[in-house]
């Protein structure tokens, strides 16, 4: 599934951990790493004399220098390419050049002037591109030195948007020996709207239940077809907060202390416009392991 992987790093902490969830990646399906630093030209445009230019360009040459020092630790080979532009946009169509499996990259980026920020080049990669992301928080919670599968958490609500998403979680758990959840949440709030004074019918949740144990069981089934003795729990959780279903996501990682959450974003409105989902968004911004988008 993953033979061509594209890393993009900025020379931050968390472009590192980054490149490190994506080389063991690449280790688990042998696969070809080239790693990406994007000048921002932006950010080259402000600089005021040549030194200057020079001192970005050079931070850059750095990140790719210290990431090939990290393949070497870890054994596997790496190509690095350094290039100008939007950043967003040369990692997006760099991917697509290289007919590019998976794209890595650090949920936080880092502009050309230090300033970090999230819904720049991390969610702008996410919109314009059909590749899967893998985005990796600043969070280490597994440590430095390596980095755990063992609980893959699949998110689901039965369509078939999210169904795009299981094959990766299953391959990802074949590969690594994982103990695979799979999770639908019941957001009581957007079901019943949030003025709802009423309250919701017992037996209008009993069907959203019934519904979401539906879309679990789908999954399993799908995962114990593939997947030789695997080990696969279900849940169906309800949720009335505010937040959405991703707090319901984000509650079940916690509790059960999961590595991975594999899920599927929106794909195209009638407007052919990409927009990422609310609910992977939030989850995105709120959890500290890694999630892999697909679309």
């Amino acid at each position: 599934m993953y033979d061509r992987i594209v890393i993009a790093v900025d020379g931050s902490d968390e472009a590192r951990r980054a490149a490190r969830r994506g080389l063991q990646l690449a280790r688990a399906f042998d696969a070809t790493v080239t790693v990406l630093s994007v000048v921002e030209r932006k950010a080259l445009r402000l600089t005021e004399t040549p030194d200057e230019k020079t001192r970005l360009q050079e931070s850059r040459e750095e990140a790719l220098t210290d990431i090939e020092e990290l393949a070497s630790e870890l054994g596997y080979p790496v190509t690095t390419t350094l290039t100008e532009g939007k950043p967003a946009t040369q990692i997006s169509e760099y991917a697509d050049e290289q007919d590019a499996d998976l794209i890595v990259i650090g949920r936080q980026g880092m502009t050309g002037l230090g300033r970090r920020l999230l819904g720049g080049v991390t969610e702008h990669i996410l919109h314009q591109g059909d590749i899967p992301v893998l985005v990796v928080s600043g969070e280490n919670h597994n440590g430095e030195t390596e980095d755990d599968y063992s609980r893959i958490l699949i998110t689901t609500d039965g369509s078939e948007n999210a169904e795009m998403a299981t094959p990766h979680g299953i391959t990802i758990a074949q590969r690594f020996g994982s103990d695979v959840h799979v999770l639908n949440v019941v957001d009581l709030q957007s079901a019943g709207g949030m003025f709802d004074a009423g309250g919701l019918e017992k037996e209008f949740i009993e069907r959203l239940d019934t519904e979401g144990q539906e879309a679990v069981d789908s999954v399993a089934n799908q995962i114990e077809e593939s997947v030789s003795d695997p080990t696969v729990k279900t849940a169906v959780e309800r949720t009335t907060s505010l937040e959405g279903a991703a707090a319901g996501v984000r509650e079940y990682i916690e509790e059960n202390e999961i590595d991975l959450v594999v899920m599927g974003s929106l794909g195209r409105s009638n407007l052919k416009r990409q927009l990422l989902g609310s609910v992977a968004s939030s989850v995105l911004r709120t959890v500290d392991v890694p999630v892999l988008i697909v679309k």
